[in-house]
């Protein structure tokens, strides 16, 4: 794992810990993914998928899209990590849900 994985990953820990602490949700679902296949690995999973995730939904209805992986896979820091095509998609499921 390269350091910008590495700090991509750390990211998706952060998001579980913030998500605890702040609004009181558990996303073991979340972090059992991270923990199993990195945060990179997991995130690709959560972005590709056909459904959007209830933790999606639980950071939307409190209106914490900030949290969200998707959010995450457009922040300049990561870009190196993803491709033009896993970005258009964190951007249409972040406008469609917005």
């Amino acid at each position: 794992m390269d350091e910008a994985e590495r700090r991509f990953h750390r990211a998706m820990i952060e998001i579980y810990q913030t998500a605890k602490r702040d609004l009181g949700y558990n996303a073991t679902r979340f972090i059992q993914m991270v923990s199993d296949r990195g945060g990179l690995g997991a995130a690709r999973q959560l972005l590709w998928s056909d459904q959007i995730s209830d933790g999606f939904e639980t950071l939307r209805s409190h209106g914490r899209l900030d949290l969200t992986v998707e959010a995450h896979v457009l922040k300049e820091e990561f870009a190196e990590l993803f491709t033009d095509a896993d970005k258009q998609r964190a951007r249409d499921r972040l406008d469609l849900l917005r």
